[in-house]
């Protein structure tokens, strides 16, 4: 009577929390199948070092774009509407004071062309006023009015001397193409990363599976050795290992399960996803030998392997750095032409009845004498620079030549492992059958039974590593190598591809 009133309130509770379940289940969100291609998309659209890096990029375009918009024509407008003026100064030539008022208006308009060829400066300017002034010294009343007009054209150039204006351009173009490389680099170390975290994952689930299917053999066995014990076929200790046992597979259960979720935890904040998502993966590791041609690897890793790009950018800015250090305390010279008509008079329809001409010629010339050594110091500071970048140069190389021949030696490594894995897989399940047959008919102990239990565990979660090692190791060629060996093309991050075109 007891036992049926418990079980009652069991069974009353349990409906409860099924109710309840539902009940909440409503505000949780359903659970996410998510594949690779999706992982990435999210990680892409959430990684918030993904997301610095292209606003760097973004900005560093910006730039560009502010440099290529100064090489074009400028236009400015300077106007001064009204200004009035009065003072009382002292003249030592007539050693009398007098006083000035002015009164005026003026306005300049001026347009400026860089030269990029010559690194010099084409300067069109009008400058258009109109003067009131007034002036008073002994009783004696001077006044002026009229209007006034200047136009020229001047041309300022550089002698002797580097292109600054080219250099400049230059350099801001690497800057983007450095952010772009980074940015491009960040990608990828992304990919990797994702596709590490989501394997694990994969990993853990598969782990579940087999510790489920463990625990359910576990389960069937017990089921045995209780019977054979009711009917007196087997002792107590037999039925006491095998409740051991069943009682071992259960926490191995718990705990793939636990790691399961730690591992999805992780995932998900890797890729940016709401930690309380449910999330499970999708993914087929069926093996697929894949063909991966060693010295395509090695030439296109050489030729596209955007470290290599950052290296090569690093010893031309290097090299810009020289020609700048070169140009401290240099010769130079700079060259001046101004030519213009100036004209003024009281109506502003004769202006330039009697226009002056006004050119201007001057030519300057700076001639270091002596820096004691200065110039010279920090050239060969600069010149060691260049050297250690042709250094650096040199060694990424022969890391991606290394790396890639590590991967490669990897990949066929992890072929005849997975051979091997897949038929101790197959052994494994056919020893655990047969001995199962010997278990039931009283030929083997629970013990034995456990020991070749754990032992097809064992060879399933072998499979499945080397399976996924393998599919881990064929991404890291597809990175090291920038080749997709799967598809036979080239691999640049989507991203990067629509950046690329967008800038074409």
């Amino acid at each position: 009577m007891i036992r049926s009133t418990v079980k009652k309130r069991k069974i009353t509770i349990l409906a409860i929390s099924a109710l309840m379940l539902l009940f909440v289940s409503g505000n949780i969100s359903a659970q996410k199948v998510l594949t690779l291609e999706e992982s990435l998309d999210i990680a892409i659209l959430n990684s918030p070092a993904i997301q610095k890096s292209r606003m760097n990029m973004e900005m560093n375009k910006e730039y560009l774009n502010a440099q290529l918009a100064s090489l074009k024509s400028n236009f400015l407008l300077n106007i001064t509407p009204v200004s009035f003026s009065r003072e009382q100064s002292y003249d030592k030539r007539f050693s009398q004071w007098y006083t000035s008022e002015n009164k005026g208006a003026n306005a300049s308009f001026v347009v400026t062309q860089p030269i990029k060829l010559t690194d010099g400066l084409l300067t069109v300017q009008n400058n258009f006023g109109y003067q009131d002034n007034y002036s008073e010294a002994n009783n004696d009343k001077f006044t002026d009015k009229g209007f006034n007009n200047y136009l020229f054209v001047k041309y300022d150039q550089p002698l002797f001397t580097y292109n600054r204006l080219k250099l400049n351009l230059e350099k801001i173009k690497l800057n983007l193409e450095t952010a772009t490389m980074a940015y491009a680099i960040e990608m990828l170390n992304m990919e990797y990363q994702v596709n590490q975290a989501f394997y694990s994952v994969y990993q853990q689930e598969t782990a579940v599976d087999i510790a489920q299917e463990e625990f359910d053999n576990q389960k069937i066995s017990l089921d045995i050795i209780q019977r054979k014990y009711e009917a007196g076929l087997s002792a107590k200790e037999e039925l006491l290992q095998a409740d051991l046992n069943y009682a071992t597979s259960e926490s191995n259960l718990d705990n793939a399960k636990v790691a399961l979720d730690n591992a999805r935890d992780q995932f998900k904040l890797l890729i940016g996803m709401s930690l309380f998502d449910e999330i499970e993966v999708q993914s087929n590791i069926g093996f697929k030998l894949v063909f991966v041609n060693l010295d395509k690897a090695i030439d296109n890793g050489l030729s596209q392997r955007l470290e290599l790009t950052q290296r090569n950018i690093d010893l031309k800015m290097a090299e810009f750095n020289l020609t700048e250090t070169s140009a401290q305390n240099e010769f130079r010279g700079d060259v001046s032409l101004s030519v213009g008509v100036m004209g003024n008079d009281p109506n502003f329809s004769k202006i330039y009845d009697k226009p002056t001409n006004s050119p201007t010629v001057g030519i300057t010339f700076a001639v270091p004498l002596f820096d004691w050594g200065q110039r010279k110091a920090q050239m060969r500071a600069a010149e060691i620079e260049i050297q250690s970048r042709e250094i650096d140069l040199n060694d990424q190389k022969n890391d991606i030549i290394i790396s890639i021949r590590k991967t490669y030696r990897n990949l066929q490594n992890l072929v005849y492992q997975i051979e091997i894995a897949k038929q101790n897989e197959k052994n494994a399940q056919l020893t655990y059958d047969i001995n199962l047959e010997r278990y039931k008919n009283g030929d083997l102990t629970s013990i034995d039974l456990e020991r070749f239990q754990s032992q097809l565990s064992e060879k399933k979660t072998a499979l499945v590593n080397a399976l996924i090692n393998y599919r881990l190791e064929i991404i890291n060629m597809k990175v090291q190598s920038l080749w997709d060996f799967e598809n036979n093309t080239s691999f640049i991050p989507k991203e990067l591809q629509v950046n690329i075109s967008s800038e074409k």
